[in-house]
C-alpha cells in the first residue's frame, strides 16, 4: 500500500491529488516529503472572498507539517497559485489543509491541541519534534473554534471567583458553568475587578445572561457590584466555603493575639501549636490534635469563646427553611454583637450586611452544585502547575480553556487520540 493511498483515506482533498512521497535525511532525524497538485482543469479559490477564479502564477514550494507517521515528520509540498479575482485583485489562493499563511495543516493542529491537553506543551513538542510556539499556536485555534460553537443554550447557574496564578497578587477571574451535569470553564479574565469581571459576562452574550437563573459567588465587593448589575434577575447566592472561610481567620486572628498576652503575662502556654486543632473540622482531626482541643476547651479562654460561635454558625446550614434560618442567624449575630470579640463582631457585622445573599443559599440548594468552584478551583491550579508557570496572561487564558472549557471539536474523518 502507497503512502498516498493511505492519505486518501485519512485526508482527501476533492480539488487535489497527491502525487508522490519521497524520504529526507535532516539532522533530526528522517522527513517524509509528500506533494500535492491541484487537479486538471481545476481553478484556485480567492483567499479574500471565496469565489472561483482564474491563475494568474505560480509561487515558490511551500511546505506544511502534517501529522508525523511512525516517528518520522511528515510535510505537504504543495506551489501555491495566485488567483486573479474581480474583486479582490491578486490574491493568494485558499487551500483547504490550511489558512492563512500557517504552516501547520489544520488536522495537524487538532492533533497537538488534543494531546495538548493531557501532557505539558513542551512536553508535546519534544516527543513530536515541533516547537513550542506551534503546540500554542494549535491551542489557540481549538480554542477560538470551540469558542465560536459552543452551546450556551441551557446555562442556567454559574459560579464566580478568583484565584491567584502568579507572584506579586496577580489574579484570574473566572466564571463557570455549575448548572449542569458537565461543570466547566466559560470565562476567564486577568485580575479580579469590576471590568475584568464584567468582560467575562458580556463575553457570554445577553441572551445568554438573561437565561440565568443562579450565580454563587464569594463577598468580595468589586463582584457584588457587577452581578447587580448585569444578572439582577437571577438569585445570588453566597458561596458557604468562603462564608466559613472568613470565620477561620477570624478565629486565628483571636488566637494569635491571645496567645501573645498570655506569654507576655506569664501564663502557661495553653495556646501553643494549637492552631490547626481550632481551625480544621472536628471530623477531621487527628487524634493527637482532638487531645489537645479537648484540654484548650477546658479553659475560660477569648479564642474558645470565639471556637464556639463559630461551631454554633455551622448549625445554620441544617436548616431547611430560610425564614428559621434568618432567625436562627438574627439572634446568633446579637450574641456576638456581645461577645466583646471584636474580629468575631467584624465577622457579625459583614453577615448582617450579605443576610439576604447568605439565605439564598437554602433557596438555590438541590438546584446548583455550589460546592463545585471549589473543585474546579483545584483543577485550575492543576492546570498552571502543570505547565510550570505561563509567561503571559493570554497564554495561561488559553491553557485554561483549552483544559477546562469542554469546548467542542469538529468532526473529524479521522481520531488520533
Amino acid at each position: 500500500m502507497r503512502v498516498q493511498t493511505i492519505l486518501n483515506r485519512v485526508e482527501k482533498f476533492k480539488s487535489f491529488v497527491y502525487r508522490g512521497a519521497h524520504l529526507e535525511e535532516q539532522d533530526d532525524g528522517p522527513v517524509l516529503v509528500v506533494r500535492v497538485e491541484p487537479r486538471k482543469h481545476n481553478r484556485p479559490v480567492c483567499s479574500g472572498c471565496g469565489k472561483v477564479g482564474p491563475a494568474y502564477d505560480h509561487l515558490e514550494e511551500r511546505r506544511f507539517e502534517f501529522v508525523p507517521i511512525w516517528g518520522i515528520l511528515v510535510f505537504l509540498s504543495y506551489r501555491m497559485r495566485r488567483a486573479d479575482c474581480k474583486r479582490c485583485g491578486v490574491t493568494v489562493e485558499l487551500v483547504p489543509w490550511s489558512d492563512g499563511k500557517n504552516r501547520l495543516t489544520t488536522t495537524y493542529r487538532w492533533y497537538l491541541a488534543t494531546w495538548a491537553r493531557r501532557l505539558s506543551w513542551s512536553e508535546v513538542g519534544s516527543i513530536f519534534r515541533t516547537s513550542w510556539d506551534s503546540v500554542c499556536r494549535a491551542v489557540e485555534h481549538a480554542v477560538k473554534w470551540g469558542l465560536a460553537h459552543r452551546d450556551l443554550s441551557e446555562l442556567t447557574a454559574v459560579g464566580i471567583d478568583e484565584i491567584a496564578w502568579a507572584r506579586g497578587h496577580t489574579y484570574f477571574t473566572l466564571v463557570y458553568d455549575i448548572g449542569g451535569e458537565t461543570k466547566r470553564l466559560l470565562a476567564v479574565e486577568e485580575d479580579r475587578t469590576e471590568v475584568s469581571l464584567r468582560s467575562c459576562l458580556e463575553s457570554l452574550g445577553e441572551s445568554v445572561r438573561r437565561q440565568i437563573e443562579y450565580v454563587c459567588s464569594d463577598m468580595w465587593k468589586p463582584y457584588l457590584n457587577v452581578i447587580a448589575e448585569q444578572l439582577s434577575k437571577a438569585v445570588h447566592v453566597l458561596d458557604r466555603f468562603h462564608v466559613m472561610q472568613q470565620f477561620g481567620k477570624a478565629l486565628d486572628e483571636v488566637r494569635a493575639a491571645e496567645a501573645k498576652r498570655l506569654l507576655n503575662d506569664g501564663y502557661e502556654p495553653v495556646l501553643k501549636r494549637s492552631r490547626w486543632c481550632l481551625l480544621k473540622r472536628p471530623e477531621n482531626l487527628t487524634e493527637k490534635q482532638t487531645v489537645k482541643l479537648s484540654e484548650i476547651l477546658k479553659y475560660n479562654l477569648r479564642t474558645v469563646r470565639a471556637y464556639l460561635l463559630r461551631e454554633e454558625f455551622q448549625r445554620l446550614w441544617d436548616y431547611s427553611s430560610a425564614w428559621w434560618a434568618g432567625k436562627f442567624l438574627d439572634e446568633w449575630a446579637g450574641r456576638v454583637m456581645r461577645s466583646r470579640l471584636e474580629p468575631m463582631k467584624k465577622i457579625a457585622r459583614s453577615i448582617r450586611n450579605h443576610r439576604p445573599l447568605i439565605l439564598n443559599w437554602f433557596r438555590a440548594r438541590g438546584q446548583v452544585s455550589i460546592g463545585a468552584v471549589e473543585g474546579l478551583n483545584n483543577k485550575v491550579k492543576l492546570v498552571t502547575r502543570k505547565s510550570y508557570g505561563f509567561r503571559t496572561p493570554d497564554v495561561a487564558k488559553l491553557a485554561l480553556l483549552h483544559a477546562l472549557g469542554q469546548l467542542p471539536e469538529p468532526e473529524r474523518i479521522h481520531r488520533f487520540c
